[in-house]
């Protein structure tokens, strides 16, 4: 069977949540994603909101078996030997819609063929086949190596709580009920000095109020140092729960800048800078506090951009005074201050 041989790895990667000014949300799934010749598999495909089934939150045998399954272990899931790339962030219905593709063994080597949007038992490969996308083929050794990997440890390697830390215990509890909702544990305290080791280690991210004096945050950080845990702390930009929540989120993303799909956002004089990698839809938000510290939230952008650098003036009555603008992608979220 000819097709050009293909790089096969596999990297950490994230499907954001969001919390909606209409009480809505987005849930946050952390998954393994494939790499392909060294970029996500997942950019070539437009721009879709999907995660593999490779996804950190299942139960470690339903994970095992789908490691196995891509390794061809087990008979393929859907008819015509088809398998699940990529599925819907929020179930399992195939009737959401899925990126499916043959895998095939040739020899030692593993090929992947003949992607397709399917939505029922059946793919429709001439009406809706990805035609410019694959045969890849994969080198046995390597492309076992990296799946075998994930057998290796628990599934779930990344820690998706978050310590809150703040004065205001009103807002902290907002905060930790929107990230609960959207699939991140979070607790609240006023410091760290009596968690017990192995509880800090449970923790991905740290964010401080405002009103956290800098020796509260040095003490914080001595504690997670003394338990030998490497966490990302959040310094809260405004008592404004979306915003922290985005700010979380981008905290909690420790996949490689180069991998991801939004890696540049710049907010000064009226404009925002935006780089992506590959053609998505982006999205920008401004909140702002008027002088009475009431929040107000403004959608400023949202269309598909292509691969560089792009300028977006903003309307200016949105980003007055103290605003701060996120920019959103379907895995990717950027915070940053308005400055003037």
């Amino acid at each position: 069977m000819s097709a050009e041989y293909a790089t096969f790895g596999l990297a950490p990667a994230m499907r954001a949540g969001e919390v909606l000014a209409n009480g809505e949300y987005h849930i946050h799934r952390d998954f393994v994603d494939f790499i392909v010749d060294g970029r996500p598999l997942l950019f070539q495909l437009s721009d879709l909101d999907a995660v593999s089934p490779l996804a950190s939150d299942i139960p470690p045998a339903i994970f095992t078996a789908q490691v196995r399954s891509l390794l061809r272990e087990t008979d393929a899931p859907l008819p015509d030997g088809r398998y699940v790339v990529y599925g819907c962030p929020d179930c399992e219905d195939l009737a959401c819609g899925a990126v499916t593709a043959v895998i095939d063994r040739d020899d030692d080597d593993y090929i992947w063929r003949d992607f397709a949007w399917q939505t029922d038992e059946h793919a429709d490969l001439e009406l809706n086949g990805y035609h410019g996308i694959g045969p890849f083929r994969f080198h046995g050794a390597e492309y076992r190596a990296a799946l075998s990997s994930l057998l290796d440890t628990s599934a779930d390697t990344r820690r998706r709580r978050v310590l809150l830390i703040g004065a205001r215990v009103a807002l902290l509890a907002k905060l930790a009920a929107a990230l609960r909702t959207i699939g991140i544990g979070a607790d609240i305290t006023r410091d760290a000095q009596d968690v017990p080791a192995d509880e800090l280690r449970t923790y991905g991210a740290v964010a401080f109020g405002r009103a956290v004096t800098e020796e509260e945050r040095a003490s914080v950080r001595h504690s997670f140092e003394r338990a030998g845990v490497d966490v990302a702390y959040v310094d809260g930009l405004a008592p404004i729960v979306p915003l922290l929540v985005a700010q979380i989120e981008n905290a909690l993303d420790r996949s490689p800048v180069e991998r991801r799909r939004l890696t540049r956002l710049v907010a000064a004089d009226g404009e925002a800078g935006v780089e992506v990698t590959s053609p998505c839809r982006v999205r920008l938000t401004a909140y702002r506090l008027d002088r009475l510290y009431r929040t107000h939230a403004h959608e400023l952008f949202d269309g598909i951009l292509e691969p560089g650098r792009h300028r977006i003036a903003l309307d200016t009555k949105a980003v007055k005074g103290e605003s701060f603008v996120v920019a959103r992608t379907s895995g990717s979220v950027l915070v940053e201050a308005m400055a003037h």
